[in-house]
């Protein structure tokens, strides 16, 4: 059985998607699968038109040159048209939920366009179970054909050494966007005079809006907008934060947290959407617009950063095999064989 994986987010700025795709492919091929990446290099995968053209036209047209048995549509999108039985990966649901501001030809796309296709496919994998019940509650996807497969974190987080920085800083990783609701984080900065946050990734006009109330309150100096940096800077930033934020109010899963547990760093994070599913009782929850809940949480993690260190160093272990692609390519590969056997 030869599985056709959609790459084509890991091209260039790869953000979760991609680094999901990236870490599946790795740990498929050390299980030795018959697992082809399909992608086009020269198409911007950033681009809506260019998005669609590959969706629709090109992934197809690569996964039958490719002889695939089963395509592998990792990106929450799905061709129309395609005989191929078809996996699909739902991360979130968001463009249902919570993406109300985005372009209306957007919305469509992914929302509803994308939610009706969910039912070609003979499995529906999804990040957490948070997501699986979202699906299930938005879309008429039969339960039994959804499993529930955390992603896994790079080893390469799991092998970050912990050399915090002098200057104190938190680190929030993400696309800056209106749903990872950074605007709370920086709410709570003037009642912590000695820390700065640095926030990575690519910018929305949402970063106007952070910008904004980082003036209002009094603390533009002390928030750093970095954009989309190379991984050796990324576990740089990961080895030298004070902590980790994630106020997001909506998740799928939470890359930026899993990757801070399994990294050894002190995270506050929300405690909405899948983020208390992901923490799992390793960090502080606080709701996403109680500034004054995070500025205390914040402060306790300061006030003792030497606990709050060995507390992280301790769950380390747990997070990494919670979140270890080993297993997460072993349960890809089951439900690779169930899809297309269904068919035989």
């Amino acid at each position: 059985m030869r599985i056709g994986l959609d790459a084509q987010l890991a091209i260039g700025t790869a953000t979760g998607i991609g680094e999901y795709v990236s870490g599946l492919l790795a740990a498929l091929r050390a299980r030795e699968a018959d697992v082809v990446a399909l992608s086009a290099p020269q198409l911007d995968p950033w681009r809506f038109d260019r998005r669609v053209f590959w969706d629709q036209v090109l992934l197809p047209r690569a996964a039958r040159r490719a002889r695939a048995d089963v395509l592998h549509c990792a990106a929450g999108t799905l061709p129309l048209a395609t005989r191929l039985p078809l996996v699909a990966t739902v991360h979130d649901v968001a463009w249902l939920r919570v993406q109300q501001h985005a372009r209306p030809y957007a919305r469509w796309y992914f929302g509803s366009f994308a939610r009706a296709r969910y039912r070609q496919a003979r499995r529906v994998v999804v990040d957490s179970a948070f997501s699986r019940d979202e699906l299930l509650e938005l879309t008429q996807v039969e339960a039994a054909r959804v499993a529930v497969v955390y992603p896994g974190v790079a080893a390469d987080f799991a092998g970050v050494v912990r050399r915090p920085d002098p200057e104190l800083f938190a680190l929030a990783v993400g696309t800056i966007e209106r749903r990872k609701n950074l605007e709370v984080v920086i709410r709570a900065l003037p009642q912590l005079p000695q820390l700065r946050l640095i926030a990575v990734g690519p910018a929305t006009a949402y970063r106007e809006t952070c910008e904004t109330i980082a003036r209002e309150c009094g603390v533009a100096e002390r928030v750093t907008f970095t954009g989309y940096v190379s991984r050796d800077a990324l576990l740089d930033l990961y080895a030298r934060a004070a902590l980790a934020v994630v106020p997001s109010r909506y998740e799928g899963f939470g890359y930026g947290a899993a990757q801070a547990l399994c990294a050894g760093v002190p995270l506050v994070a929300s405690s909405a959407s899948s983020l208390p599913e992901v923490v799992a009782g390793a960090a502080p929850l606080c709701a996403p617009d109680d500034v004054a809940r995070w500025s205390e949480a914040l402060k306790m993690l300061l006030d003792d950063r030497e606990s709050a260190d060995a507390r992280a160093a301790a769950g380390r272990d747990a997070a990494r095999t919670r979140f270890g692609w080993e297993r997460a390519a072993a349960a890809m590969c089951a439900i690779y064989e169930d899809a297309f056997a269904e068919g035989a």
